[in-house]
């Protein structure tokens, strides 16, 4: 390799090294108040305060340019109709669990800790009715798995989370 090339690749590494990671952060949306939302697993009811992004503006923003997600917290993405779903982390710098849910509240799937900033989209493979994101590691933690219910008024399952 020809000197000058070295010093082309070494300038074009040095300017990577500067670059940001990922673009500044915009505005912040304002998601309105959290809503309950209970998940009833095999080892209990598990309750969470969660934002709802149910326009296009907050599903895009999503959990994007967070630096962390409080236990027991997540956001809901509700959409108009179920469809297959993907989902992903550009601009996130936390890890999060993301659950697929259908339309009855059912877990269909879960993306266990997907990695922060990736491009890869982590898809629903099959109709959902809407995505839970919580932080990484709980539904390990907590028992969550695909099958179980999701008691919250979107899906019409509300009354559940009062069985428990």
């Amino acid at each position: 390799m020809t000197l000058s090339k070295r010093l082309v690749l070494a300038a074009a590494f040095a300017a990577a090294l500067n670059a940001p990671a990922f673009a500044a952060d915009p505005e912040p949306i304002d998601f309105g108040p959290t809503e309950k939302l209970v998940i009833l697993s095999e080892s209990g009811a598990k309750t969470f305060d969660v934002e709802i992004a149910d326009t296009r503006e907050e599903q895009r923003r999503g959990m994007m340019y967070r630096e962390s997600v409080p236990p027991m917290t997540g956001m809901l993405f509700e959409f108009a109709r179920p469809d297959v779903q993907t989902i992903w982390m550009k601009n996130t710098a936390v890890s999060l669990d993301i659950l697929f849910v259908r339309s009855n509240g059912k877990i269909l799937k879960i993306e266990h800790s997907a990695t922060p900033y990736t491009l890869r989209s982590a898809s629903s493979e099959a109709p959902v009715a809407a995505v839970l994101e919580l932080g990484a590691g709980q539904a390990l933690e907590l028992g969550i798995k695909p099958g179980d219910r999701i008691a919250h008024e979107f899906f019409g399952t509300e009354n559940l989370g009062n069985a428990n």
